[in-house]
């Protein structure tokens, strides 16, 4: 009775084990069962695209201004940091200014001194002047006399003695003339020296008042600080760098163009660019400079890109970016990119046979155009896909168009 039983449990097994395995087979094939899908299917054919470049490339300000210091002295103040807006005529640093002040009120002293020996010397030469007229007055008064006398003598009317005193006041003026001529002469030579030393003290003067300018350290134009060397105390040094400010409102891409490639690139030409740290990833761009010189080392070109303003918030110097430049134009076989099913590490599409039958196909996909991508392997012109939710048919699905 008990190997009886035993069996009898083994059969009831085998039974419901073959049951089970017959249901998970109906169920399979229920899944499997083909259905009637509608979707949009499209033609694969070969269309025009542009042949582009991409070239990589760093963002950077289209100007940038290194600040210095041109005199020697310590910083009393730092007025900005990095990351500061600053506006042009901005102060920014502050040097010791006690030794140009004094400089400056020394050529003012030596100015005020010049201004009133020249207008000493136009006095004396205004009374040189007075003295000529009196003079020459008085030399015509005597020559006159003397030309009486002259005629006197002939007739006899005067003694010697008399047309000798004469003759001798006549040429006392003259003479008179002829010093105060000299004498005028002397002053107005002085006069041009005193000018001179009046336009030297002046020439002083403003350069007391630019080094005086130069203890302040002002912004040249409206930007962003990006870097700062000098600290309050520091001694500053002509040409020792103190901050860099940087235009933040026109950047460039410059990129590296081969010399294979660079005959293909004008200045003026549209390019897209691409700086995706910035999530600007289809900026219109365009070639603003071609430097002419290549790289020795790597054989390319800098080409500078003009990128927009209005995106100039997104940017900033040392990005990475792509520049994508056109070449011209080829045919290629594309497909949209909403058609395109992924599969692991896998890609590829329903393919909608003359039955109407959709099938699974994997492609080996080359560049995208904008919401299409090329497709290098997988796919022949003529070819039937499925374009629009293709995540909705299954592999053997009736595909109504």
């Amino acid at each position: 009775m008990e190997r009886r039983r035993k069996r009898f449990l083994l059969l009831v097994g085998t039974l419901a084990l073959v049951a089970a395995s017959c249901g998970r087979r109906e169920e399979a094939a229920t899944e499997r069962a083909p259905s009637l899908v509608r979707a949009r299917v499209e033609k694969v054919a070969m269309t025009p695209v542009e042949e582009v470049y991409e070239a990589v490339g760093t963002v950077r300000s289209r100007t940038t201004s290194v600040l210095s210091a041109k005199i020697m002295g310590h910083v009393l103040a730092v007025f900005v940091r990095e990351g500061d807006r600053v506006r042009p005529g901005q102060v920014l640093v502050q040097i010791d200014d006690r030794e140009v002040q004094a400089q400056l009120r020394k050529a003012e002293a030596g100015w005020r001194e010049a201004e009133n020996a020249r207008e000493e010397v136009e006095r004396a030469i205004r009374a040189a002047e007075s003295a000529r007229e009196a003079a020459r007055a008085h030399a015509e008064l005597a020559a006159a006399t003397f030309r009486r006398y002259e005629a006197l003598l002939e007739r006899r009317s005067v003694s010697a003695q008399e047309f000798d005193e004469v003759r001798a006041r006549y040429r006392a003026a003259t003479a008179e003339v002829e010093r105060a001529e000299e004498v005028l002469r002397s002053l107005r030579a002085k006069r041009e020296q005193v000018v001179a030393k009046v336009e030297q003290a002046r020439a002083d003067l403003e350069a007391a008042r630019v080094a005086l300018g130069h203890t302040r350290v002002t912004a040249p134009m409206a930007g962003i600080v990006t870097a700062k060397s000098v600290e309050v105390g520091m001694l500053a040094t002509p040409g020792a760098p103190l901050l860099t400010i940087e235009d933040d409102a026109h950047y460039r891409l410059e990129a590296s163009v081969p010399e294979s490639r660079i005959a293909t690139v004008r200045v003026g030409d549209a390019v897209i660019v691409e700086i995706e740290a910035s999530g600007a990833t289809a900026l219109l761009g365009r070639v603003a400079e071609i430097v002419p010189a290549a790289d020795p080392m790597s054989r390319s070109y800098t080409v500078k890109i003009d990128l927009p303003t209005e995106k100039a918030t997104l940017l900033r110097s040392g990005l990475y970016g792509k520049a994508r430049f056109r070449i011209g134009q080829r045919r290629a076989l594309t497909i949209p990119r909403v058609a395109l099913l992924e599969r692991g590490q896998l890609t590829g599409v329903y393919v909608v046979e003359e039955s109407g039958i959709a099938r699974f196909r994997l492609l080996t996909l080359g560049k995208a155009f904008g919401d299409r991508v090329e497709v290098l392997s997988g796919l022949t012109e003529g070819e039937r896909i499925v374009v629009e939710h293709p995540q909705a048919v299954r592999d053997g699905d009736r595909v109504q168009p």
